[in-house]
């Protein structure tokens, strides 16, 4: 036997689940635990009491003639029976621990015993109490009992409370099946875990409290704008004429102060309850993401209620069927005549009524179970239950942007407004992008306060006061608070705000601006447009680009780093350069085709054009011939094969720096003698195999770099360049240094590291203007003494030769210092040791000098 405890807990679901649980699914939850109740009870007693009792029935010829003999004799004395008492005689189904011979006689021996007075009283004409004698005994009567029970009984009368048990077991299964169901058990689980840790998040009460507070003022400025109007329309309508004596009015008074209106100071999140607010908004947009892909929770839940409907239907139609069949008078004929001596038998089944009442009541509550279900089945079907619509809470808050969901998660969040509206409400505050920006803010500023700031503040190259901000969910407000901040550096910050505070950096002349699209008030901007004079900005796609770039007019400088190819030109917007007007310098680092033709907006006033590729060929040069007042041009890793003709049109170009491209000859050097006003040229890391007697031509260059290169020789023309102050041969296949390099009189730096030369000319030495001299990593065996003339010199390269001594005449030069001096420690220890004495009192002093500093 079951106890009520122990079926019970068959509809024991987890409290958490509650808020999943309409009020029909509660209700039917109880309707079943009353139906689980009448079976256990109608089991029990059908356990306990239910049984049957029979009686034979006799043949109508013996019992008329028993009952007419005993009509016609006299009765005497008082009223008797022969037969004896059936109530106290008749075995019933429960006496069984009766013993079979001593209580109980049969008839016949009844009647021996009688006298003849006994059986002749005294004649008395009246009625008697009739008895039939049967010669059965005891065990014979629960034989019989037995027989009848399982013969005469409808099987659903036996059957009734096992049927309703299982029947209601299957009901219960059935309404709490889609919480069980593994693929659906885990989001509910999930949903569930998520729904209430949103409930009861701090971030949540906040959120909604500071919307409360705003809704307050709202309220209360449309109030005294309805109260101004109703005045001003009063005083209209009641303006007294020119002849009609004022009347005072009465009625509410307003103070013309304004009304102070308080909100409430919201307290800031702890560390702790900030991260889990985070954590939350992470969950709730993966579930969101992993939920929104199907509509397996609302399809089981759908097919449970049919099936708890059809059931239901298959129920009633048989069990009405069934009512009329529990009777209390039954006719038993179990076929035991040989055994008894009866054929028939008319039994009583104690429990009829009691079953009858029970089954009726079960039918009552089957009925009501099915009104429900179909109308469970009407709200599953009236509406659309896979979309959700958060519009309300839209308008109720400050959130505007809670986007709507569907399939599973929409079926959810219906099933919850069913239990608590509230819980959709603070659990749409963790789908609103708005929200988790606000808690970002909050935490940030929680976090990165104006001390730890001022920790990260360092002096750059320019010994500007920096600080470089990275990977922050936005701009810490104390920022703004660091008004001696020259240079802010601002990378992978999605989420910048510029607000108007940054008015108060006046110190603040460069922003960096790495993958982050930051976006400025209108008072910031206005700020920026004026004291802003050097941005930098990287890149993924052009929308990264903030718009409000192209407005700064007094910016000076604006290096853009990203992806800038042809196909995207248009999209950059780089017409709005126009309003730049006071750009010098254009820094673009991106994978061009072509120089974008509306750089010429800035042409009158741009004097440096830097573009460095990532080796994409660069192609189109021809808006170059409109930047007339250039006088800085870099192309760098543009593979190109020959010097653009468009440079030779830029007369006032004064910096030509063409490094890494493929240029193999440079014949078009001829044409750089127009260009009168061109000082440097840098050709180095190209294909270049020789130098044209042309370079004379270009009189005033005053720096030539022709590093790694393939030369193999150096032209006499090169050393009729009087200006030349630096020249860089580096990493080539040169094997002579021409004698003529004495006529560089002016040649301040000359280096020819890495590459063949045998024999260092003296000539060298001649070039008494050297500071620097690097020819390391060659195959010079020796040292001329006149090194000693280069009294400037101030460093000397002479590493990976095959020197075997250094010349004493080192000593002469005064501003060598041993640091300067790149040797091999074994070509040092060949100097005399007064002079490495010079060298190493001096390096020792710039040690202390250094340490000191």
């Amino acid at each position: 036997m079951f106890t009520l405890t122990e079926v019970a807990s068959l509809n024991d679901i987890q409290a958490t689940y509650r808020i999943l649980k309409p009020w029909w699914d509660v209700f039917m939850d109880y309707l079943a635990i009353v139906m689980l109740m009448v079976a256990i009870f109608a089991g029990t007693m059908q356990l306990t009491k239910d049984q049957v009792v029979c009686l034979p029935k006799p043949l109508s010829d013996e019992w008329s003639e028993t009952q007419r003999s005993f009509t016609e004799s006299p009765v005497k004395g008082p009223k008797t029976s022969v037969m004896p008492d059936l109530e106290s005689t008749t075995p019933s189904r429960g006496s069984r621990n009766h013993a079979p011979g001593g209580a109980f006689e049969s008839m016949s021996t009844i009647t021996a015993h009688l006298s003849n007075d006994d059986l002749n009283p005294p004649v008395q004409r009246g009625p008697v109490n009739l008895g039939r004698p049967t010669n059965l005994e005891y065990q014979q009567y629960i034989f019989i009992n037995q027989m009848c029970y399982h013969v005469a009984l409808p099987w659903y009368s036996k059957y009734f409370p096992y049927l309703a048990l299982i029947h209601t077991l299957i009901l219960m299964v059935s309404s709490n099946f889609w919480f069980k169901y593994p693929k659906t058990s885990s989001k509910i689980e999930h949903f569930v875990s998520i729904l209430g840790k949103c409930f009861e998040s701090p971030w949540t009460t906040k959120a909604l409290s500071e919307t409360a507070c705003e809704d307050s003022e709202e309220n209360k400025q449309r109030f005294k704008t309805s109260v101004a109007k109703h005045l001003s329309t009063g005083s209209e309508e009641e303006s007294p004429s020119s002849s009609t004596p004022m009347i005072t009015r009465t009625g509410p008074k307003f103070s013309a102060e304004k009304p102070v209106i308080e909100v409430p100071s919201m307290t800031i999140l702890d560390k702790k309850d900030g991260e889990q607010a985070k954590a939350l908004f992470e969950k709730v947009r993966k579930f969101r993401a992993h939920v929104e892909d199907s509509d397996l929770i609302y399809k089981l839940y759908v097919v449970q209620t049919v099936i708890k409907t059809v059931k239901l239907m298959f129920i009633l139609c048989y069990t009405l069927t069934f009512v009329t069949s529990i009777q209390f008078n039954h006719t038993c004929v179990p076929g035991i005549e040989h055994l008894t001596g009866y054929f028939e038998f008319h039994c009583t089944h104690n429990m009829a009524f009691m079953l009858r009442k029970l089954l009726i009541s079960y039918i009552a509550l089957i009925c009501v179970y099915g009104l429900v279900c179909i109308y469970t089945l009407f709200w599953l079907f009236r509406r659309p239950l896979k979309e959700y619509s958060f519009e309300k809470v839209r308008e109720e808050s400050s959130f505007s942007d809670i986007p709507d969901v569907k399939n599973d998660f929409a079926f959810l969040l219906h099933m919850v407004d069913q239990y608590d509206q509230l819980y959709s409400k603070r659990f749409g505050v963790f789908l609103s992008e708005v929200s988790e920006n606000k808690l970002r803010e909050l935490s940030l500023n929680h976090e990165w306060t104006y001390e730890k700031l001022k920790q990260h503040v360092s002096r750059n190259s320019q010994d500007k006061q920096e600080l470089h901000l990275f990977m922050l969910s936005g701009v810490p407000d104390a920022v703004f608070d660091m008004t001696e901040l020259e240079v802010l550096k601002l990378e992978l910050i999605p989420e910048a705000k510029i607000p108007a505070k940054i008015s108060q950096m006046t110190n603040l002349q460069e922003l960096h601006l790495y993958h982050c699209p930051a976006k400025v008030e209108q008072t910031a901007f206005s700020f920026l447009r004026d004291h802003l004079r050097y941005l930098h900005i990287k890149f993924t796609d052009v929308a990264e680009i903030p718009t409000w770039v192209y407005l700064l007019k007094n910016l000076r400088e604006l290096y853009l780093v990203g992806n800038l190819n042809s196909e995207n030109n248009k999209m950059i917007a780089l017409e709005s350069l126009r309003e730049l007007k006071h750009l010098k310098i254009l820094h673009l680092k991106s994978n061009l085709t072509k120089v974008p033709s509306n750089i010429t907006d800035v042409a009158p006033h741009l004097t440096a054009l830097l573009v460095h590729n990532d080796g994409t060929k660069l192609l189109v040069l021809n808006s170059l011939k409109k930047m007339i007042n250039l006088t800085e041009l870099e192309l760098q890793n543009c593979e190109l094969e020959r010097i653009p003709h468009a440079i030779f049109s830029l007369n006032n170009l004064q910096e030509l720096d063409l490094k890494s491209n493929n240029i193999r000859t440079i014949e078009e050097v001829i044409s750089f003698q127009h260009l009168k006003r061109l000082t440097c040229l840098k050709l180095w890391h190209n294909k270049i195999i020789t130098i044209p007697s042309s370079i004379s031509l270009v009189k005033n260059l005053e720096l030539l770099y022709l590093a790694q290169n393939k030369l193999e020789s150096l032209p006499a023309a090169l050393f009729t360049l009087q200006k030349l102050r630096y020249l860089d041969v580096s990493h080539n296949s040169i094997t002579v240094i021409p004698a003529e390099i004495t006529a560089l009189q002016n040649l301040q730096y000359f280096a020819a590291t890495g590459n063949r030369v045998e024999v260092l000319p003296k000539q060298v030495f001649k070039c008494t203007k050297l500071r620097v001299l690097n020819v390391g990593q060659n195959c010079i065996t020796s040292i001329s003494e006149k090194v000693g003339q280069l009294v400037q010199l101030t460093q000397l390269e002479l590493r990976g030769n095959c020197l075997d001594r250094l010349p004493a005449e080192l000593a002469h030069c005064r501003l060598l210092k041993k640091s300067g001096l790149i040797v091999e420690d074994h070509l040092f220890d060949t100097l005399p040791s007064e002079v490495k004495d010079l060298f190493n009192q001096d390096f020792n002093s710039n040690s202390t000098f250094g340490t000191g500093i």
